[in-house]
């Protein structure tokens, strides 16, 4: 801080928004050394940041930031932190509008009355600044909890007298809610509604306090998931101003990149396209080569602490449903600037990589540049050209475009087997909806090589970016898949010796190694049951500044760089990127570079939200599928053993649903679970995981996405070792039976998750 002379507005704007408690003229003064006329003048720049909203005043003359907290204000007790802190945030914080909440810790010591807070409570509290965002909070008083929010069916049952009833579409919340006319808020049978409970909690009595459709509309099974998961929907009106007055980025010192055939390849219904791919041969290198990922420079468009910044922000990431998508960026921009349009000049982020002929990365640089794409192309085309098919337009860029990029992949594909990524084979569920919004059509997404090479070139993308950020000293958020932990790895290692195999005991487990497992299972039966019970095995991969490497990918380094349009976790790698190289406006904040452990939490909490949600709302969708078909008989295979009853997946279709135990027959069955089996007690018969069965849908509940099912006969059982060492046996008697419940649906869209 300069001594002896007025500061300027940004320093002094600083110097107030980073005090911990309110400043006066006196202390700004004192601070800052100044005396006689520059007092005045002092004075006078206080007056202009004040009148212009830049900074508050009180009836005291201190200025504080105008975002701050008032000294005494209304807090919502959100969550408990890893040290056990008891986190608040203002009742009334609109993220969008006033950005990140502050950090308010309760003051463990400081609240006056014998009931110690909890999460849910609302309280009032005076609070204590400690830094730029963050306080201490004393608690005055408890104002109560906040009444509780439910998602349920609303429905008006015969002879009550026009009383209706909610039943939540949480499978968990297995009771029901009572609704007064009174209460019903416009509410008719058949509605998915909102409603807080209106009595106490054995009064089991409850309002509707929104309509969010009726369950017969099939738009409204993905408006469930929506509304069940906070997923944000409407863009501030500042978001979508800022989005609608983008235009076309300049060309400035950005590198010419617009007559290299740079061609995107997306599925057939892509409507934005984010990534432009290119290769040729290295001359220097015989075997190697030079690529080039293009990449969509959202950066240019999407600034620091802007309306769209933080509504991208709250998002994190776009949400894919069977009937829309919820995107994380208006579609002005999403599906327009930054979106690499065929023929059409476009801002990007360039990748350049040099790979050897054993398709290690040599070396790479990154550009801001502008591209004009050569080609929308599509999975399918491609892979006829490939085949030999090509239509017109790719007969005249098979040597110049097809011919060089599956050279290229044939060299990334040999190096990812040869460092052993784990190769799980998961079919992925296709569902093609009808002109009624309902599904047409469940089966299994075709996987092509030119699917497999896109995701090769964007893998070692990634790659590169993390290289580049550490290589430069610039934070990186890295994206990380950890080893399994202990007790998964011990189990899945239990479970797969009663199969009789074996995985490696005592070294540090690699990919490979599960490798294989799954070459040794390849065309059996057990298949498909071994890999998904390997993939639940897997510890889930998150964002975090701290490098764990990519277990799955076999990858020492990996980051989020190839979809900023759909992932705000590769926006900040753009800008992080752009500070890195010095390309320009953009870049990193300083204020952002504090922030990664914030970011890697938020945006991990944004991904599990958005997967569970189209988790969900493929259930529902599925269960509104089968309900046309209930009393009509399937096969399918055990996935999951329980003590109450077991999971299937139907063939052809992959509905996931229970068969409870009750319809197992009239005995006690123990539940093995070192062998995943449950047995009869009497009959000693078992049914357990991967056997096949033949079953009978008895319901379908699209409002939860849960299916049940009877039994009608054993196809083939699984032949099972007995364990080497002791496990659990829990009791569960059969004819008991439990509330339908269906098992989350494994679909996973082709967004490239890894």
């Amino acid at each position: 801080m300069a001594k002896g002379r007025v500061p300027t507005r940004d320093e002094l704007l600083a110097f107030i928004k980073e005090s911990a408690t309110p400043v006066g003229k006196r202390e700004i003064a004192r601070a800052y050394g100044l005396k006689g006329d520059q007092r005045i003048e002092l004075k006078q720049l206080l007056r202009d940041l004040r009148d212009e909203g830049d900074i508050a005043a009180d009836r005291a003359k201190t200025f504080k930031d105008p975002k701050a907290l008032t000294d005494i204000s209304v807090l919502e007790i959100v969550k408990v932190d890893e040290d056990g802190h008891l986190l608040a945030m203002p009742r009334r914080h609109d993220e969008e509008k006033d950005g990140p909440a502050p950090r308010i810790e309760i003051d463990p010591h400081g609240s006056r009355g014998a009931t110690a807070p909890a999460v849910g409570d609302r309280v009032l509290a005076s609070l204590k600044r400690r830094g730029k965002d963050t306080y201490q909070a004393r608690i005055i008083r408890r104002l109560g909890s906040g009444p509780k929010k439910i998602l349920g069916l609303y429905e008006e049952p015969d002879g009550r007298n026009g009383l209706g009833t909610v039943t939540p579409t949480d499978r968990k919340l297995r009771r029901e809610f009572d609704v007064r006319p009174a209460d019903k808020n416009g509410a008719r049978p058949g509605d998915i509604v909102w409603v807080e409970e209106a009595g106490s909690e054995l009064s089991r009595r409850a309002k509707v306090i929104e309509r969010v459709g009726p369950m017969s509309d099939p738009r409204t099974v993905s408006l469930i998931s929506i509304a069940a998961n906070d997923i944000p929907v409407e863009f501030p009106e500042a978001a979508l101003r800022e989005a609608e007055d983008a235009r076309a980025a300049t060309m400035g010192d950005r590198l010419d990149l617009r007559k290299l055939p740079l061609v995107t390849i997306d599925g057939e219904d892509a409507r934005d396209f984010d990534d432009a791919v290119f290769a040729e041969p290295d001359p220097d290198h015989p075997g190697g080569w030079r690529l080039l990922v293009a990449i969509a420079d959202v950066a240019w468009y999407v600034r620091h602490d802007k309306p769209l910044d933080r509504a991208a922000y709250r998002r994190g990431t776009s949400v894919y449903f069977p009937d829309r998508v919820v995107p994380m960026l208006p579609e002005a921009l999403s599906n327009n600037w930054c979106s690499l349009l065929p023929r059409q000049d476009r801002p990007v982020l360039v990748a350049e990589m040099w790979i050897d002929a054993d398709g290690a990365l040599k070396k790479h640089r990154f550009h801001r540049a502008m591209m004009h794409s050569a080609a929308r192309l599509t999975y399918n085309r491609l892979q006829k050209a490939r085949d030999g098919a090509p239509d017109d337009e790719l007969a005249l860029l098979m040597d110049s475009v097809v011919k060089p990029l599956y050279g290229a992949f044939a060299t990334l594909l040999a190096a990812r087997e040869k460092r052993g990524a784990l190769d799980l084979d998961l079919p992925e569920r296709l569902v093609r909806l009808g002109d009624d919004g309902r599904i047409a059509e469940i089966g299994v997404r075709e996987r092509l090589d030119s699917h497999k090479l896109i995701e090769e070139f964007m893998v070692l993308a990634n790659v590169a970016a993390a290289q580049a950020l550490e290589q430069r000293h610039m934070p990186c958020l890295y994206r990380v898949h950890d080893q399994p932990d202990a007790a998964k790895l011990e189990a899945l290692r239990e479970f797969l010796g009663t199969l009789g195999i074996s995985v490696p005991v005592g070294q540090r487990l690699r990919p490979g190694d599960l490798n294989r497992v799954l070459q040794a299972i390849e065309g059996k039966p057990t298949a498909r049951l071994v890999n998904e019970t390997i993939l639940r095995s897997q510890s889930q991969a998150v964002y975090s500044p701290n490098n764990l490497g990519h277990f799955g990918l076999a990858l020492a380094r990996y980051a989020h760089f190839t979809s900023p349009i759909r992932r705000f976790p590769d926006l900040i790698v753009h800008r992080a990127l752009i500070s890195a190289y010095g390309l320009g406006a953009g870049g990193l904040s300083q204020e952002d570079k504090s922030r990664f452990e914030e970011f890697g939490e938020h945006l991990s909490m944004c991904e599990r939200r958005a997967v569970a949600a189209e988790r969900s709302a493929m259930d529902r969708y599925v269960a509104a599928y089968m309900a046309d078909h209930v009393g009509a008989t399937f096969a399918g295979r055990v996935t999951s053993v329980t003590r109450f009853g077991l999971f299937m997946a139907l063939d052809g279709t992959g509905a996931d649903g229970l068969l409870p135990i009750r319809s197992l027959g009239q005995e006690f069955f123990r539940h093995d679970e070192g062998r995943q089996m449950l047995v009869g007690e009497r009959t000693g018969e078992t049914y357990g995981l991967g056997d096949r069965l033949k079953v009978k849908l008895d319901q379908a509940d699209t409002a939860t996405g849960g299916l049940l099912f009877d039994l009608i006969e054993v196809i083939e059982r699984v032949e099972r070792q007995v364990p080497s060492r002791s496990h659990r046996v829990s009791e569960r008697r059969g004819p008991r039976r439990p509330v339908a419940h269906g098992k989350a649906s494994r679909d996973k869209r082709s967004r490239r998750r890894n």
